[in-house]
């Protein structure tokens, strides 16, 4: 079968090669499946440059979400066994973490729903405790992260401010139905959001970005706001101010959605079944932006780590 490997640490768009290997052969509690399609997430690029949290031995296959179809014709999403290997022909999954596809729903919208959304729902639920009414403030809401954020925070039945670069991505955040976008090419998130809340600020801020962009959401926080740390595409890690926190009483929340795999697994099972309601409902329904082949896996990579991309980027084998 063929797999995009990586057979060195660097640029993922220089160091993938697109290998024939053998197909791999199941072990205990696991499921072979053929990858029907395979959501592209900053962590492969971060992973293929050594600066993720994860180092799998080299080489590896990347890519880390997938909707893939079992030998008795059953459609899973979820991420494959012990980590990445979606960007391949078949992979390997847990048997009890492939879940049911929603009934109607397309391969690459599946392959996208698992990782964003999941983390997306625990992050603005059980970590910031989202209340209907409350202020949500996303940031690049154009991209896989935020606009899932943004669909589950109107969900939730809060009021959703997102930002994003460009008149393009500002549009695309309207049209995911965020109350408010600031085009942060052009003006800075912070008066803004400070006139649209009446002065109050935003009660949950959602931040995939860090760097500048979380110093500047905790100038617009509100009292007792929940500002959620999700990740850090901005390449900069911020600091909190312990004396900042103190006087303006919110509170900083990390989100790291793999723990609860080994801490709690149970929360994902109930997430996914409140997520396929959701689709169902037609409250969420993942942003897919480029569909490509699989042997277009390095370019997509470099696209999605220029942050040139919209929604989520999807691969088929």
């Amino acid at each position: 079968m063929r797999a995009w490997r990586v057979h060195e640490l660097g640029d993922p768009s220089t160091v993938m090669s697109l290998d024939e290997v053998e197909q791999p052969t199941p072990g205990e509690g696991q499921l072979l499946v053929r990858v029907r399609a395979a959501a592209l997430n900053f962590p492969d690029v971060l992973m293929a440059m050594g600066s993720y949290q994860e180092r799998p031995p080299l080489p590896y296959t990347p890519g880390i979400e997938l909707c893939g179809e079992t030998e008795d014709g059953r459609r899973v999403l979820g991420s494959p066994s012990g980590g990445p290997g979606a960007f391949a022909e078949y992979a390997l999954m847990d048997a009890d973490a492939a879940w049911p596809v929603p009934e109607g729903m397309s391969d690459e919208k599946a392959a996208a729903l698992y990782l964003t959304y999941q983390t997306g729902h625990v992050g603005l639920h059980r970590r910031a405790h989202l209340q209907p009414g409350e202020w949500l403030l996303v940031h690049a809401g154009a991209g896989g992260v935020g606009s899932a954020a943004i669909q589950l925070g109107k969900a939730a039945g809060a009021r959703v401010i997102a930002t994003a670069g460009g008149a393009r991505k500002v549009e695309v955040c309207r049209e995911l139905g965020a109350d408010h976008v600031v085009d942060y090419t052009t003006e800075d998130f912070v008066p803004v959001v400070k006139e649209v809340t009446g002065g109050r600020g935003a009660d949950v801020v959602y931040d995939p970005v860090g760097g500048d962009v979380f110093d500047r959401s905790r100038r617009c926080i509100a009292f007792e706001g929940r500002l959620v740390v999700v990740g850090f595409t901005s390449g900069r890690i911020p600091e909190a101010p312990a004396n900042h926190v103190l006087v303006k009483n919110y509170s900083v929340v990390g989100l790291h959605w793999g723990l609860y795999r080994t801490m709690e697994p149970s929360l994902i099972a109930t997430t996914h079944r409140q997520l396929t309601e959701l689709v169902q409902s037609r409250q969420v329904a993942p942003l897919v932006g480029d569909v490509l082949p699989l042997d277009q896996a390095p370019q997509a990579l470099a696209r999605l780590a220029d942050r040139s991309t919209v929604g989520k980027v999807v691969l088929l084998p």
